[in-house]
């Protein structure tokens, strides 16, 4: 099948849910397949994932003809009690890619 992502063996930083949301927040018009191809996941485990964090309110769609137009609720604390207090928009401050450091900084592949 084309386009499936190699598998990854042992663990990460960061989790697929954030991948996602990442991905997201940096293209909120971006297709199902295209946010699987960036976080290297299958598109059954975005649509998972996108489904999961619709169903506990961090993310909301509307659709536009054939498109989906995501919109992430930034204020939304996150769910560990580890961060406690720390919003959806703190740690995507950190995971996505400012675009003027993307256009200095290709990010390897």
């Amino acid at each position: 099948m084309v386009g499936v992502p190699q598998s990854h063996t042992g663990w990460t930083f960061i989790t697929s849910h954030a991948r996602v949301l990442a991905a997201i927040a940096d293209n909120p018009n971006a297709r199902i397949r295209d946010i699987a191809a960036r976080c290297r996941l299958t598109e059954r485990a975005v649509s998972r994932i996108i489904s999961d964090l619709e169903q506990d309110g961090y993310l909301s769609h509307t659709r536009d003809g054939r498109t989906n137009n995501y919109r992430i609720e930034p204020d939304k604390v996150l769910r560990h009690p580890a961060e406690a207090g720390l919003s959806v928009a703190s740690l995507l401050s950190l995971l996505v890619q400012d675009e003027t450091d993307r256009v200095r900084k290709p990010v390897p592949q």
